[in-house]
Order: C-alpha cells, then structure tokens, then sequence
C-alpha cells in the first residue's frame, strides 16, 4: 500500500480490496455468516409471533388491553414504520460512522425492546416497543448487507446474500411452531406463553451480540475513511488465519485500487449518484422490490384468511400451513444461490421474478376454477414461493452490490424503506379488502395483482440487471473517492 497528500486528503494505493476476493472459503468466513446474517432468523420469528399471537393478546387474562385487530393493525403498522425510518436514520450512520458500530448499536437496540414488549402491561407500552423493535430491525438491513458484501469473497457474494436474506424464512418457521407450544394454556398460562416467545427473541439475540464481538469493521469502509493502517491489520490477520486452515500460501492478489480519503460523503452527493449517475440502476432497484413486496401480501397476508373461508380450516391449524409455505421460501434461496454465482445474475433474478409470477398465475386459474384444496393451494403457493422468495432475496443483494461503496448502506436502507412500505402499508390496504370479502373472483384478483407486478420486475431485470457475478464491488461501481 502506498499513500501520498492530496489537497482533499490522502491519496492511497491498495490492493486490500482484491486480497479480500480472491480468499477461498473458510471458517473466518462462516464466523461472519453466523454472527451477521443470523438476525434474519429473528425477523421471520418476529413478525411470524406477532401474527399467530394476535387472538390471544385480545383474551381475557393475557395480560394486555387489547383487540385481535390492533395486534395485526396498529401494531403491525407501527412495527413497519419503525423498519422504514430505523432504516434509513441507521443506514446513514452505516456508511458514516462504520458498518461495526452500528450492526452493535442496532442489534442493542432490537434486543433491548424486544425484552421490554415481553413484559408489556397496557396497550401504549406494546405498541411503543413493536415501533422500536422495529427501529432496530430496519438498520439491521443496512448496516449487515453492507457488511457482508464487503466481507464476502466475489465468487460467493450472491450464494451468501440469498442463503443469509432467505434465513428469515427459517425464524418464521421457528415462528409459527413456537407460537403453538407458546399459546397451549396447558403448557403455559395465558399471560406467560407470549411473553416469553418475545424473551426468547431477545436471549437468542444477546447470542448473536456475543459472536459479533469478533466480527471486523469492513477494510473497505476503513480504507475510505482514513483507516488504511487498520485495514491492512484486519486483512493481514484474516490471510493468515486462512493460510493456517488450508496449509499452504494464498494465490497472489490481481489488482490495486486508487481512493482519495474522505471521511463522509454529503446527501445531495448520494442523492446525485443514486438518482442521476446510477439511474437505470435505481429503476431496477424500484423495480425489484416493489414486485416482490405485492406478491408476498397477494399470498402471505390473507393466507389465513383464505384457508378459513373457502376450505374450512380452523384457525388454529393456520400456523401448520404457514409453516410449510415457510419452508418452501427457505429451500428457494438455499438450492438456487449458487446458480447466481455461476449461471449469472440477469437470467437467475428476471427468470425467478417471471416464473414465480407465471406460476402464481395459474394458481389464480386454479383457485377460480374450483380445482384447489386447501393442501394443493398450499403446495402451489410453496412452488411460486420457492422461485419468489430467491427473487425476493436477489433485489436485497442487487441494490447492496451495484451502487459505490460511499452510498452503500444508504442504497439498501432507501429500497428496503421502499419495499417495506410499499409491503407493509399500500400492500395491507389493497389485499385485506380484496381477501376479506369471501368472494372467489376478490382473491383471484389479488393473486393476479401480485403476479403481474412480479412478471413486471422480471421483464425489467432481464434489460437493466447488472452482470455482477464473480466481480468486486470496486468494479460492479466505482467508488466515488477512487481517482484514474
């Protein structure tokens, strides 16, 4: 590494960011997914509680004043305004203060109140504590996508960040079986089995906040903010541990990279490459998650609903059919992350944005036909679901990998703001309506809806997708400190 001043700052020469990729696969490397990726577990165990809870918070004896529908309605609203705003206030400190500091902070801030809703005593302290839940949850995307793509090797950035992104499925999973044991009054009373569904929420995150002690800042990050001593330490010492576990010297690094330090970098900057310099991006980007945020509420938000009312399931047994969708969301990423390294970004994200939007097309031809039972519905809804949820997955790892390291953490919180209001507000609001009614055409409607949009965001991906398989981030965007 060689440095030299510039009227702006440093000037320095570094290869840190090509020893960081051509690294083979190790245990440093699963240390990072534990402790980083992890947290997805407990937003699909969150979320998932909070729905399945909902009828006994309103029982009598639970503890808490008040209804079924303030649970799923000003609770469930108020927990994704938190993840928008906690989003995007965090996603600026991200890229600002360090991805460490604040995957600490936010992780803190999450455990701290999901620990307090456990004991919830009135309605006001319920509802506060799901916003600010929620608050930790939203910077949790911003400040762990930034930081994993900066720690993962190119070669298996995009299998990583699906496998990491499609680990929600496994909380939900987790979820929807916890809240059956959780809600047996002959198990636990009525005002004890939710709480502690929460507690348990915020011990398996003190976890969590225990392994990430030994997580590194990002030498990317540090290398831009004028750390470039810490990150030539940090790189160093992660060559070395792998050089012990594979017995042999690392391949040479191809490739120097050369930044002009900078210690922050102002909005109208990331505003300008963004919206302006990275325009076909951004429409991708917009694309991606809007398509996905309308499939998932066609299928997931009134699944109940229409499992109840047109095949007579009682509600209690709802929890096992989610269950199964659940693990069909999980296997998608799981079993298709690969092909994203290898077959390439474009064709895998527009073909699982299409087929699962052809697919859930023939599910509402199905379903209006009157062909469907309640399993089949299910088994139909796991096959759109498997392609979905990798698509799903993919848009989080598109807009964490195409725009400059500077605006990175901001990029991601902007779109997941976007996809989580446009999925937890505008997506609630179109679908109850159209579930609710009991109508067979109502449902059909909102499926085709979810579908169109998905087939949408997967025409627009196979024009403007960015072929960044196998390349570092250096290259998929220039840094906008990099000079030449």
């Amino acid at each position: 590494m060689t440095t030299a001043q510039a009227d702006t700052g440093r000037t320095v020469t570094t290869n840190i960011p090509a020893r960081l990729d051509r690294l083979p696969w190790s245990r440093w490397h699963w240390t990072i997914v534990i402790g980083l990726g992890t947290v997805w577990i407990l937003d699909g165990l969150e979320v998932t509680v909070v729905g399945n809870i909902a009828s006994r918070l309103s029982e009598p004896g639970s503890g808490l004043s008040i209804s079924s529908g303030q649970v799923t309605g000003v609770a469930a609203a108020l927990y994704v305004a938190g993840a928008c705003l906690g989003a995007l206030f965090w996603g600026r400190l991200t890229d600002k203060w360090g991805r460490k500091k604040l995957f600490m902070i936010t992780l803190a801030v999450y455990l701290a109140a999901t620990a307090l809703t456990a004991v919830s005593f009135d309605s006001w302290w319920f509802f506060l504590f799901r916003f600010l839940t929620g608050f930790g949850i939203g910077g949790e995307y911003a400040a762990i996508n930034s930081a994993i793509d900066e720690l993962i090797p190119a070669q298996y950035r995009g299998r990583v960040d699906l496998m990491i992104n499609g680990s929600f499925w496994l909380g939900a999973v987790g979820g929807s079986l916890l809240s059956i044991v959780a809600l047996n009054t002959d198990i636990f009373a009525k005002d004890v089995g939710w709480r502690l569904t929460f507690a348990l929420g915020a011990v398996l995150a003190f976890v969590i906040l225990l392994v990430r002690r030994h997580v590194p800042e990002s030498p990317r990050w540090l290398l831009i903010h004028g750390r470039d001593e810490e990150a030539e330490r940090i790189v160093t010492s992660i060559e070395e541990r792998v050089e012990a576990e594979r017995g042999s010297a690392l391949p040479r690094p191809e490739g120097e990279l050369t930044i002009r330090q900078r210690r922050s970098v102002t909005f109208v900057e990331i505003a300008r490459t963004v919206f302006s310099d990275y325009r076909r991006r951004s429409v991708l980007g917009f694309s991606l998650f809007i398509g996905q945020a309308f499939l998932y509420n066609a299928i997931t938000f009134g699944f109940g609903a229409i499992l109840t009312t047109f095949f007579d399931v009682p509600t209690g047994d709802t929890g096992y059919y989610f269950a199964v969708i659940a693990i069909g969301n999980f296997f998608g990423p799981l079993l298709l992350g690969k092909l994203f390294d290898t077959v390439g970004r474009r064709v895998m994200i527009s073909s699982t944005y299409l087929l699962s939007g052809v697919l859930l097309f023939g599910t509402a031809w199905l379903f209006d036909r009157g062909s469907l039972s309640a399993g089949s519905l299910t088994a139909c809804w796991c096959a759109v679901l498997f392609f979905a949820s990798a698509g799903a997955s993919s848009a989080y790892l598109t807009v964490s990998e195409v725009f400059p390291m500077e605006t990175r953490a901001m990029s991601i919180a902007f779109f997941y703001a976007l996809g989580t209001a446009a999925g937890g507000i505008s997506g609630p609001l179109l679908f109850a309506d159209l579930t609710s009614t009991g109508k067979v055409g109502d449902t059909v409607l909102a499926f085709q809806i979810g579908a169109g949009l998905m087939c949408a965001a997967g025409l627009v991906a196979a024009f403007l997708a960015v072929r960044a398989e196998g390349r570092s981030l250096e290259d998929i965007a220039k840094p906008l400190t990099a000079t030449g």
